[in-house]
């Protein structure tokens, strides 16, 4: 079989037998086109150390024709990650090729994590208007956000059976199907309390919309909030309160986790609560926990010194 069919068999085995997210499907097929059309459409065993290289090469020299920029270090990190998984899939499969393990990453500065200092996420929670039901769902969704880490389209897929405030937790399905468990402060629990119990309505999802039109339909699916109404929920109140670091609800889940670090979590625990397949995605935070913990030092020696 030729490369083109090779990439199709790959991606259709992420969408079944891998249940990877359809966005995550995209990239890989963005990525992989990008060497499709690069290399021609090869056998697999023409793939070797020599073509790597060149198109590494290919990648490092593009131009955007729009912005004529190059592609960033980390952008093509991520071409070469894609070749390297459709390089793992045909191994198991037993066709012939280029070993993954023969492709090495360059280095790339990490992108900086943005996180909210207690100032500013005191304002960002604090920020929706409860007097009205609208206002109350979007702190609640705040605070939920804030205080189990979820991701946005987790959050999105909560229902109001899911959630129970009683026991202060519930399990989520993330990435890959695989369940967790996540925690609610009394926070987080006492706004959901108030939203729900000024809600009049049946419908089954836990953040809905008031706007448009109503869905009839038994659970009333349609009137669940998209992961991208959430961002704008969340872009509307950092606006609002004038937050100087561009938040998001990604932003809350990267505060949440070096929250966690501060205070004396164990990395896997922090793994486990976020929905880490791999530990180095949650050592990332780790660089961010030592600066602080570095901050406090210098600040309390500092202190003492003027004394």
């Amino acid at each position: 079989m030729t490369l083109s069919a090779l990439i199709t068999d790959f991606l259709e085995y992420l969408e079944i037998e891998r249940n990877t997210s359809q966005k995550t499907i995209q990239n890989y097929d963005h990525y992989l086109k990008r060497f499709l059309e690069y290399a021609g459409d090869i056998k697999p065993a023409d793939i070797n150390l020599a073509l790597v290289r060149k198109y590494r090469l290919f990648l490092n020299r593009w131009l955007d024709p729009k912005t004529k920029e190059p592609l960033k270090r980390v952008t093509q990190n991520y071409f070469m990650i894609a070749l390297r998984a459709f390089l793992r899939y045909l191994s198991k499969q037993g066709i012939e090729s280029l070993s993954a393990e023969q492709i090495e990453l360059g280095e790339s500065d990490a992108s900086p994590i943005k996180i909210l200092d207690d100032e500013s996420l005191k304002k960002l929670l604090e920020a929706p208007q409860t007097s009205d039901l609208a206002g109350l769902r979007d702190r609640a969704l705040l605070e939920t956000l804030f205080s189990t880490g979820l991701r946005v389209a987790e959050l999105a897929s909560l229902n109001r059976e899911s959630i129970n405030l009683e026991r202060s937790e519930f399990s989520v399905v993330g990435k890959g199907s695989k369940e967790r468990v996540v925690f609610l402060s009394d926070s987080a629990i006492h706004w959901l309390d108030q939203y729900l119990k000024n809600r009049k309505d049946n419908f089954s999802p836990l953040f809905i919309r008031f706007q448009g039109k109503v869905d009839i339909t038994p659970g009333g699916e349609a009137m669940r909030l998209t992961p991208r109404s959430i961002e704008r929920i969340v872009e509307k109140y950092v606006k609002g309160t004038g937050i100087l670091v561009k938040a998001t609800p990604h932003t809350l889940r990267h505060s949440f986790a070096t929250d966690l670090l501060i205070n004396g979590a164990d990395i896997r625990s922090v793994q486990e609560m976020l929905g880490h397949s791999n530990i180095a995605t949650t050592q990332i935070y780790t660089h961010v926990t030592n600066k602080h913990l570095k901050d406090v030092h210098k600040s309390f020696h500092s202190g003492n010194n003027k004394e």
